[in-house]
């Protein structure tokens, strides 16, 4: 029987080297139009503001009110500005909530906020109350709920579901062709390993379509592009372990149930801020575990090992950090608020010092760098600086040993090419032996290095399907980040502004350290290509910062996270 497969297989050779040469220009020509369909309706949709009240004042004027929450002060930075000596920079805070009502907080003025006559830290507001904020009245109209339906009807809309299936069945096409390739090339013993990792990928895409649909949903542009870079980690994985695409396959399922939950907290803003608390706890628990029960690798102590299967918990703490950092804006200018995120933040970095665990403790400083940017308010600015002075200070001053090698081989990999040096110049020689198409699945040597499918992801792929997919991978992550800024701007809170954009931030961050420090631009810190690298914790890490941009998209029939109108109203 042995002899019979060797020779079937001899007999496919010729047949096999045709079609790797077909798969090596089909990928990146279907991956370029993958892209460009997903990445175009979210980088040019239109933002128009959403008005949900207006504020009557003295003088006749109407102001419009467009998010659900709302600065009053002098200062040119608030929503809503009244220029008198006797209102305070940031007033107060007018907000909406889920239910339609409305509230009013003072934000710590020196005049105060009154509501019909009486000071107020923080009222329920109708159409009939009389708002005075530095001898300024005014009143409350929301809108009507005819006016609110009209206006989610005019409301940008997203992909038609048509476009959604089109990007799909191109996505499918290019996993089959891709899993024909592995089926042409791999040992005869991992077929059915590989055909269980793309099958599961391509079961999964369509589950979550379908679901999409059941629940009025059409936008799937961010949701293919992670699938798409979800294809590529397994296309790696197939070559380097295909023993291990089952468990990836299982990651991704967990990872978007991450995601779906995450989202589903999302959808109601009280809840949200509920399932904060929950988060902040978590956050610190997966570090303080892994701390305790951690196994060191290369120097760090951040695996932890349970029946075999390692876990990296501070990948988990990522998508808590971002939900600890998020904020409604109520609580931004409370003071009190931004001290106790300070001191969180200084727990998470002292055990991250205490694991040697540097690349996470970098991507941990840097997310908070950006929330300190989008929370920070005149007094705020002050402390935030000084603390991430402190925290930069701390990582400076407790790198590990291992850290410290990789920033002395750094732009030096070349002078000891056989050690210190070794995986970034195999990586480096690899990327350029894949040239621009490839060299077809199975058909590279850096399969045999280690982490080629996790640390140097991103060589493994140009090696194998060309550099011009591998920068595309990379282009993906970008399209996050520029989404997230665009849709920041129109959205409704400043918890879903924060969580986005912080979110996106921590996976292009990520993204640069893992490939710049491949090609030793960057020093190597080991961090995981997300969606891409092989690793369970990393996969659901992802799907669940993912959630956070999903949830800021308020075009129409967009996002999971933001309720329809009902039908019939």
């Amino acid at each position: 029987m042995e002899e019979l497969w060797n020779q079937i297989a001899l007999a496919q050779e010729p047949l096999a080297g045709e079609y790797i040469n077909f798969l090596r220009l089909a990928v990146p020509i279907l991956t370029a139009l993958l892209l460009l369909r997903c990445a175009l309706p979210l980088l040019t949709f239109r933002r128009e503001p959403e008005i949900w009240a207006w504020l009557n004042m003295p003088d006749g004027n109407q102001i419009p009110i467009t998010h659900w929450e709302n600065v009053i002060g002098r200062s040119k930075a608030c929503d809503v500005i009244i220029e008198l000596s006797t209102v305070s920079r940031n007033h107060a805070v007018l907000t909406r909530y889920d239910d339609g009502s409305w509230s009013i907080s003072d934000a710590g003025s020196k005049a105060g906020t009154f509501v019909n006559g009486k000071s107020i830290q923080m009222c329920a507001l109708d159409s009939r109350d009389r708002i005075s904020i530095g001898g300024v009245d005014m009143h409350l109209q929301p809108i009507t709920e005819r006016q609110e339906e009209r206006q989610a009807q005019l409301r940008t809309k997203a992909a038609s579901g048509w476009d959604s299936v089109t990007n799909l069945l191109l996505l499918t096409i290019l996993q089959c062709l891709m899993l024909i390739g592995f089926m042409l090339k791999a040992q005869r013993a991992d077929f059915i390993s590989i055909f269980q990792g793309f099958g599961g990928i391509i079961l999964c895409q369509w589950l979550l379509f379908i679901f999409y649909a059941m629940i009025r949903r059409k936008s799937f542009e961010l949701e293919t592009m992670a699938l798409f870079l979800c294809t590529m980690g397994m296309a790696a994985i197939a070559t380097v372990k295909p023993d291990e695409t089952v468990k990836q396959m299982f990651a991704l399922i967990f990872g978007i149930v991450v995601f779906l939950l995450i989202g589903w907290s999302l959808r109601d803003l009280e809840r949200a801020k509920k399932v904060r608390y929950l988060a902040v706890v978590a956050g610190v628990a997966f570090l303080a575990l892994t701390l305790v029960f951690g196994t060191e690798y290369y120097g760090a102590k951040n695996w932890i090992i349970i029946n075999g299967m390692s876990l990296q918990p501070s990948e988990l703490s990522k998508v808590c950090f971002v939900f600890a950092g998020a904020s409604t804006m109520d609580r931004i200018i409370n003071k009190r608020n931004l001290f106790l995120f300070i001191v969180y933040s200084v727990v998470i970095c002292g055990f991250l010092t205490l694991m040697n665990d540097f690349g996470t403790a970098l991507i941990f400083f840097c997310a908070f760098l950006v929330i300190a940017y989008l929370r920070s308010g005149s007094v705020g600015t002050i402390a935030l600086a000084i603390t991430a002075l402190a925290f930069a200070g701390v990582l400076a001053l407790k790198i590990a040993p291992h850290a410290l090698q990789r920033f002395d081989t750094w732009r030096h990999v070349w002078e000891d090419p056989l050690v210190s040096g070794y995986q970034q110049t195999r990586a480096l020689m690899c990327i350029a032996s894949g040239g621009l198409l490839g060299l077809g699945p199975e058909g590279g040597l850096l399969q045999y290095v280690f982490a080629a499918d996790s640390d140097i992801v991103f060589a493994t792929i140009s090696e194998e399907w060309g550099l011009l997919t591998a920068v595309m991978t990379v282009l993906c992550i970008a399209v996050f980040g520029f989404f997230a800024i665009r849709t920041s701007r129109v959205a409704r809170s400043s918890f879903y502004s924060i969580g986005a954009c912080t979110a996106a931030s921590v996976l292009t961050i990520q993204t640069i350290l893992n490939c710049l420090g491949t090609v030793d631009v960057l020093p190597f810190t080991g961090v995981t290509f997300p969606f891409v690298s092989n690793g369970g914790t990393s996969m659901i890490g992802a799907w669940g910062l993912l959630a956070f941009v999903k949830a800021a998209d308020t075009r129409q029939n967009a996002s999971f996270a933001v309720r329809l109108v009902k039908k019939g109203e």
